[in-house]
């Protein structure tokens, strides 16, 4: 398939906002290409990568460097390339509107590898090497080709779809019924990598992704608990269970193959090169050469032996001066689960799979990594005391879990079922949620350039952002301006694809940060569009919101609590009442 017929495509996507349209688009996408070898670079370049997020190379080009690029590629000066970004606030528009005519006859795949090739360019000369790889590529491609390029290079494709959105289209175009659909949503929760999905399925088709596996190195979507508020709630809901502590770190799933060993964050972020001591950890207390396990990292006190809180913890997620940090705050993992040891074990019951885990590490009381405790419990009261006892030695609370159920990737349910200690508010537990605009604020806020944040809930069956709250509160004046800066680089000229909102920002930004916040509580609002059913019908918000963190960088948008937790948030808050 030749670039300028996928950038028709990407036109078509682009011109609707209703996703099973998009899904139609994208089946005949699929359906039309050439060879099946083309299809997983294809979805690549609908999510404006190259690769799957967790190894997704980054172009190392700053708008000023591309400024070079496009004056290099048009022929235009650096003053007609800044009066056309100011009219339109896009380089993709002003390298369409710039360009040189061009019949579009490059093929994807040769249009893939020379963006793979500016990616790949470090070292000394590489700035060079990157401005004019780039140019000559803009330059031997149409302007409408070229407007997509330049988007991809910057990060800003957005053309709004969806991984179900992607997954749908790839069941269109290979004749996956409804019926069956659903084993596409399993294999692409075991690896989180979209394009070995469709390549799966257009060479070796249905069959083998039924049976796919999980891949080591290739991050399984975590599982996820649902929430309920009592100890009788629980029992009454899955019976007997097992019960562990709720540690206040961050997870962190590891894989071993042989000598290598890659962590992944909650929202699939490879970090491993930040935690040096859980790699090494892992190759001295893992039996098996190839291993999966998750854990909850926490910073530790060797001298005290007591447990640092999450503000401590979260100070080890950097990128530099990593050795310094590691002596000033060594971690431990809490191992809680075990998804691969030499053979999938997802389809395992969490009662062998703990099984496994006895078996799988070399432990000792100064280790890194600990197995979490696990205590079995029969009753409500029973488990009401493991909860007491864990809020009292200052963890979060507890989470039970049902000793029958598999390992269900990627899956909130009530497989597991989270108790947390309550606030004083009636809302007795946080919302995640995602900063989709910001205001300029009033008086002292004025000054900083930021006055509240409008964000929002993620909708899975609509695969939308839907608007939640207003936040002004919670953060220092200092949180306040690194926060504008980083809102900053991520502004849009208008409300981003896939956001439903009535209220109108004095700033748009795009859906990627998401923030904690405690509210009072769950009330029904008229002009936010969570659980909002019809126009005449009130949506869902949270009463005096604020922020309890700063930004949560292990989790991504479609990550953040759901409208149908909101929804069931308010059911339980009702209870209380």
């Amino acid at each position: 398939m030749t670039f300028a017929k996928l950038v028709r495509y990407f036109e078509q996507i682009q011109a609707t906002s209703k996703r099973l349209e998009m899904a139609v688009i994208l089946g005949e996408l699929f359906g039309a290409l050439d060879a099946p070898k083309e299809i997983a670079l294809v979805v690549y370049l609908c999510q404006g990568q190259l690769r799957p997020a967790f190894e997704n190379p980054e172009f190392g080009m700053s708008e000023k460097l591309l400024q070079k690029a496009l004056v290099s590629a048009t022929g235009s000066t650096e003053q007609d390339v800044a009066a056309a970004f100011r009219a339109s606030g896009d380089y993709g528009s002003v390298v369409e509107q710039l360009g040189r005519p061009q019949r579009g006859t490059a093929a994807v795949q040769t249009v893939y590898a020379r963006l793979a090739d500016i990616a790949a360019e470090s070292g000394g000369g590489s700035v060079v090497r990157k401005v004019t790889l780039l140019a000559d590529l803009l330059g031997c491609v149409s302007p409408g080709e070229a407007k997509y390029i330049v988007r991809i290079v910057l990060g800003r494709l957005r053309l709004g779809v969806g991984d179900p959105t992607v997954l749908d289209g790839l069941a269109n175009a290979f004749g996956v019924d409804k019926t069956e659909r659903i084993y596409l949503d399993h294999a692409y929760n075991r690896c989180c990598d979209l394009g070995l999905v469709a390549q799966t399925l257009a060479i070796h088709g249905l069959a083998r992704i039924k049976e796919f596996e999980v891949v080591v190195g290739c991050p399984i979507r975590p599982a996820l608990a649902a929430r309920l508020s009592s100890p009788e709630e629980i029992m009454e809901k899955i019976g007997p269970c097992a019960v562990e502590e709720k540690y206040d770190g961050f997870r962190a799933q590891v894989h071993k193959d042989g000598s290598t060993v890659k962590i992944f964050s909650r929202n699939l972020e490879n970090i491993s090169a930040m935690f040096p001591e859980i790699v090494a950890g892992t190759l001295r207390q893992v039996t098996a050469q190839r291993a999966i396990y998750e854990g909850e990292a926490m910073a530790y006190d060797a001298r005290t032996r007591r447990y640092l809180p999450f503000q401590i913890t979260v100070q080890r997620k950097r990128k530099h001066d990593i050795a310094a940090m590691q002596r000033e705050v060594p971690l431990r993992i809490f191992v809680f689960d075990v998804l691969y040891a030499e053979e999938d074990l997802t389809g395992l019951s969490f009662r062998e799979r703990r099984r496994r885990m006895n078996t799988l590490f070399k432990t000792s009381a100064d280790g890194v990594l600990q197995i979490s405790p696990v205590r079995e419990v029969e009753t409500a009261k029973e488990l009401n005391e493991i909860f007491e006892e864990a809020v009292a030695s200052g963890r979060e609370g507890i989470v039970a879990k049902r000793w029958d159920a598999r390992y269900q990737a990627g899956g909130r349910n009530f497989n597991w079922i989270k108790l947390k200690r309550s606030y004083a508010a009636l809302l007795s537990d946080t919302i995640d949620a995602v900063i989709i605009g910001y205001y300029h604020g009033k008086g002292i806020r004025a000054s900083l350039g930021m006055g509240s944040l409008l964000v929002a809930v993620y909708d899975h069956r609509e695969e939308r952002f839907k608007t939640v709250a207003k936040v002004g509160s919670g953060w220092s004046d200092e949180e306040l301006i690194r926060l504008k800066e980083m809102l900053e680089k991520i502004r849009l000229p208008a409300s981003p694809p896939g956001v439903d909102s009535l209220l109108e920002p004095d700033e748009w930004v795009e859906p990627k940060y998401v923030i904690e916040i405690q509210a009072d509580e769950i009330t029904k609002s008229p002009v936010h569009t969570c659980g909002k059913s019809s126009p005449q019908e009130p949506g869902f918000a949270l009463r005096f919101p604020r922020s309890v963190h700063f930004v949560r960088r292990d989790k991504s948008p479609r990550d953040a609590t759901t409208v149908e937790e909101i929804i069931h948030l308010y059911s339980l808050q009702g209870r209380r009442g």
